[in-house]
């Protein structure tokens, strides 16, 4: 059976057994795992198991999966940002800051942004590209001496929003903000990170990289419920980004 084909044979048999889809981790391939989620720690106060693989959680808004890799993400563009989104702007700062003391490379300083925002991008030393974000333009409370984010978004860089939004909506994704081709996001699940799509070019250039059309090194994994059971291993999105389902008992142990 051709690729394609297996792919749509599989996302119609999710379609139909999976009641809510979701991203509960992205697979990042580094170098160091270990290493990788010291930085974690010292950034964002992630924890993480000792292993070759290491499971990152972010404070209950997101995980990653660092898995060991001859082909570590590095500086490649993956085409997925995941975005830290903090209450104030000075945990911005400060987390901006931590990163950059712990070896990222600065892509954009933290600034006030349009519509009153804040926010500033960098490159982690594993290659992946975070976006850190407040949605007030200045301090309205006390900022928190261990920031913790109220969201962690992964935003895919696509061809063309409203096609991927089909897509995923197929799959039982539920629209929450819908600006046509500019983005387009799902409500996200207790205890799982934001889906949202860009067009690929603006999504690089927010950040501050170069875009690519490269095939993403990064995976996203969705852990089925056993009375979902959908069948389990992998299929592609329209714009190739890699989907991995695993059964979530057998995760959990």
């Amino acid at each position: 059976m051709a690729r394609a084909e297996r792919d749509r044979e599989a996302r119609g048999r999710i379609g139909r057994v999976v009641t809510a889809f979701t991203a509960d981790a992205i697979r990042v391939p580094v170098a160091d795992p270990g290493n990788a989620a010291a930085f974690y720690a010292g950034v964002f106060g992630a924890t993480a198991p000792t292993g070759a693989a290491q499971t990152v959680d972010l404070h209950g808004r997101g995980v990653l999966e660092l898995v060991s890799s001859e082909a570590p993400l590095d500086s490649r563009f993956g085409r997925i940002v995941a975005t830290y989104v903090l209450e104030q702007p000075s945990e911005v700062r400060t987390v901006m800051a931590a990163a950059l003391e712990r070896g990222a490379q600065l892509l954009r300083p933290a600034k006030k942004a349009l519509f009153g925002s804040f926010s500033g991008s960098f490159r982690s030393p594993d290659g992946m590209v975070w976006k850190l974000a407040s949605d007030k333009g200045k301090d309205t409370a006390e900022a928190s001496a261990e920031p913790r984010p109220t969201e962690v978004t992964f935003i895919l860089g696509v061809r063309e929003p409203k096609e991927s939004r089909t897509f995923y909506t197929s799959l039982g994704m539920k629209v929450d903000r819908d600006y046509g081709s500019k983005y387009i996001d799902f409500h996200p699940s207790a205890g799982t990170a934001r889906i949202c799509l860009m067009q690929s070019p603006v999504l690089a250039k927010d950040v501050g990289v170069a875009d690519s059309a490269e095939a993403s090194p990064i995976k996203l994994v969705h852990h089925a419920a056993s009375e979902e059971s959908p069948p389990q291993g992998d299929f592609t999105d329209p714009d190739g980004f890699v989907w991995v389902i695993e059964d979530a008992s057998s995760t959990a142990s």
